[in-house]
């Protein structure tokens, strides 16, 4: 619904306008430049990205995986909010944890020479390094691990529980803590002292 105010189409958003306007903006190669664009903030839309990456549009799930993708395209993380930009509007969304979730990586080398590429369950893909860092947040109550792979501008992927455990399962010792090597960088994931 558009209403003619002071000269400017003033449009409330929806999930249909949106796609329509990523998919003219990302008609080049490679993910759109949303770094780069700075549209009116045209409010909220009820969207939400669950801790298990599933995308929900008026609280019913996104099943089209062209149609996540695509959102996914054009997600930026400015401060603590999250926003779908396009070169003409931006609107509010709301993620519950991490907007993406690594559901695999591939490992290669060994010791400080191994690089962990991770994949996205939208199809993005990350080699952990200094670029693209690996964080492990740990639940102040139960100690209960979340580790994090940063994919790219401010957007990180939560890394699934199987991708975890094949971490560990490559964890080495390093000043003080157990943790992994990509990209010549170590990533901590716990003091060593606490492995006990």
């Amino acid at each position: 619904m558009a209403k003619t105010m002071s000269g400017q189409n003033l449009v409330t958003p929806s999930a249909e306008g949106l796609a329509a306007s990523a998919r003219a903006a990302g008609k080049g190669r490679g993910l759109p430049p949303v770094h780069k664009w700075n549209p009116p903030f045209c409010g909220d839309l009820d969207m939400r990205i669950a801790r298990d990456g599933t995308w929900f549009y008026l609280g019913t799930p996104i099943g089209r995986f062209g149609l996540v993708r695509l959102f996914s395209s054009i997600l930026r993380k400015d401060g603590d909010d999250y926003f779908l930009v396009t070169p003409v509007e931006k609107v509010g969304i709301t993620v519950d944890d991490a907007p993406f979730v690594a559901v695999d990586f591939e490992s290669e080398g060994e010791g400080e020479s191994q690089i962990l590429t991770f994949e996205t369950h939208v199809g993005d893909l990350a080699a952990a390094g200094p670029e693209h860092p690996i964080r492990v947040e740990r639940d102040p109550e139960t100690g209960e691990p979340s580790p994090y792979v940063l994919v790219r501008a401010n957007l990180e992927a939560l890394i699934d529980r199987k991708s975890f455990y094949r971490l560990v399962d490559l964890g080495v010792h390093h000043d003080g803590w157990f943790g992994v090597w990509s990209g010549g960088q170590f990533f901590p994931i716990i003091p060593s002292a606490d492995l006990g």
